[in-house]
């Protein structure tokens, strides 16, 4: 398949500068992909973003602040010798380098730039709940919302699976010393999480983990992104604001977030689309690739 990639650029949004990818640039529908947590846009695979593009869409991934090549020109230095646990306790809810909203307002100033007065948005886990802030407060701003594999951090709905949270937040070997065991101990957890159904290919997981090292900006990212997490206060009235077309996929392997989490938004969201798909865990398999974008395209339309 050909690739319509047209260009990567870097735009300087508050404290951030934002890195971001176009396809499709002689489309006129935008759809804006937004990634999980510690995740970089090209976890958007090119040939996913090429089937949206196929469809019509003007396909814009960006890689969040703290994230691949987006850069946070943070004010205060995460400690590196402490546990997230220690982070967390010298953070309080006002002095967190910044919030979940302070993220969505990243994609505000990213669709001003590129002035784009609305888009389609999709996010995936951390993303999804990014994107459920944009659709709440900038409805003016949002044409559809598709959310994968995520949660609204309803305190009621069940809990991260315990093995997954160990391995999520022990300490990785440090990949300019270790990179065999740092791939190794990053295959481990993708392939946890990879769900049942689909088949996990662990040269395609490392080849990518290889460019992502290639690409990464910033030590520490993802703690701060994780206090961007920890300090959102769910708030029931955030979903029932949407008044977007909504469409929640989620998978029944999911260990991160389970399937509850995602029936939960879309119980929240009036005549939200609920799709569950079986065996499907937090990732997206590339057999889904042609289901998905024509689920989302079906929702646009």
């Amino acid at each position: 398949m050909e690739e319509k990639q047209i260009k990567m650029e870097t735009v300087r949004i508050g404290d951030v500068n934002l890195c971001y990818e176009i396809f499709g640039d002689k489309n006129t529908e935008n759809i804006i992909l937004i990634s999980g947590l510690g995740s970089q846009m090209i976890r958007w695979d090119t040939a996913f973003c090429n089937l949206l593009v196929e469809k019509g869409f003007r396909v814009i991934r960006f890689d969040n602040r703290d994230s691949g090549s987006s850069v946070f020109n943070a004010k205060r230095e995460i400690p590196a010798d402490k546990s997230i646990e220690e982070v967390f306790a010298a953070f309080s809810k006002e002095s967190i380098p910044y919030s979940l909203m302070d993220m969505a307002n990243d994609v505000i100033g990213l669709l001003d730039y590129l002035k784009i007065q609305k888009a389609h948005i999709t996010g995936r886990s951390m993303g999804g709940i990014i994107s459920q802030i944009l659709a709440s407060y900038y409805p003016e701003r949002v044409l559809s919302l598709t959310i994968i594999m995520s949660t609204s951090l309803n305190p009621s709905l069940p809990k991260l699976d315990p093995e997954i949270m160990a391995m999520m937040t022990q300490a990785s070997s440090d990949p300019d010393l270790h990179k065999e065991e740092y791939f190794r101990e990053k295959l481990r957890l993708a392939e946890k999480i990879s769900g049942s159904g689909y088949l996990f290919d662990p040269d395609q997981e490392k080849a990518l983990l290889e460019k992502e090292l290639t690409r990464s900006r910033t030590k520490n990212g993802i703690i701060r992104q994780l206090l961007a997490m920890g300090s959102f206060q769910y708030n029931p009235d955030i979903l029932k604001k949407i008044t977007a077309p909504t469409m929640i996929i989620h998978g029944t392997d999911d260990l991160i977030f389970h399937p509850d989490c995602g029936k939960d938004i879309a119980d929240s969201i009036s005549d939200a689309e609920w799709i569950l798909i079986n065996g499907m865990g937090h990732s997206i398999p590339v057999k889904l690739y042609d289901f998905i974008s024509n689920k989302i395209s079906d929702l646009t339309k």
